[in-house]
């Protein structure tokens, strides 16, 4: 199913943003390490205008009905920039369009995304060029400026309070993007979320272990619909919180 909710991702930016499409890339898991089971699909997509009201109508229309969480569907994740915003690169960068699952309820509600503030992009843009997987248009070297080491850790940081809201609803994911905001400031390097929770791991008191295993195998081999957590796990889990959170910070005063 993954091959053709991808093709029929690119097939609808197609359709609704060309000619101003310049480019459509594959990014994060797929690209960084390969899909488990629970993995988005993590799109990439840079125009070389804002689109109208028409456009974003069509384009969150046409993404409601190909991204999903039951069996069978992965959640599509979809950024949309425009080139001028991200060349040449600042910070905090602005996005034009964003879709993910998580946002399904509030776009139905409130309507298509609207541009602003992205410091997200900072972290996406990097994947996208590590990962080199045009789905139409140029290699994005061509289009993209590399983001320097500094603005990965402002755009880390910066998105940790949004994820702490998200932590007793969406467990899983919030436990493996601090994992990986961890790596990624103590490395360098943006790793799968799997290959992040075991490095996390590796470096982790065993007391705050158990949480991260858990969230680690459940994205390895469970779909969100599948998600258990025992009592005892869900009691470990804002200590484990914290844990991570104190090296987060360290390493946000204090970038390796």
């Amino acid at each position: 199913m993954s091959g053709d909710q991808l093709d029929r991702t690119v097939r609808l930016l197609r359709n609704v943003l060309a000619p101003a499409l310049l480019g459509t890339y594959l990014h994060g898991s797929a690209v960084l390490g390969g899909l488990r089971a629970a993995s988005d699909l993590d799109v990439l997509a840079v125009t070389h205008r804002t689109m109208d009201d028409r456009e974003r109508r069509a384009l969150t229309e046409g993404l409601l009905g190909i991204s999903g969480l039951s069996a069978g569907l992965r959640p599509v994740e979809l950024t949309v920039v425009v080139h001028s915003e991200v060349r040449p690169w600042r910070f905090p960068p602005t996005g034009d369009f964003l879709f993910g699952e998580w946002l399904r309820e509030e776009l139905r509600q409130s309507g298509p995304p609207r541009p602003g503030p992205m410091p997200d992009l900072a972290l996406a843009l990097t994947m996208v060029l590590a990962g080199d997987r045009p789905l139409g248009g140029p290699p994005p070297g061509r289009l993209l400026d590399p983001v320097p080491h500094a603005d990965l850790v402002r755009a880390s940081v910066m998105g940790v309070p949004a994820l702490l809201d998200d932590l007793d609803g969406d467990t899983r994911n919030v436990l493996l993007t601090l994992a990986r905001i961890w790596t990624t400031l103590a490395t360098g390097e943006i790793r799968p979320k799997d290959a992040a929770a075991d490095w996390a791991l590796a470096h982790l008191p065993p007391e705050h272990r158990p949480v991260l295993e858990h969230a680690r195998d459940l994205y390895r081999t469970s779909h969100y619909d599948d998600e258990i957590w025992s009592r005892d796990l869900k009691a470990r889990v804002r200590p484990h919180v914290a844990e991570v959170l104190a090296r987060i910070d360290d390493l946000g005063r204090h970038p390796a």
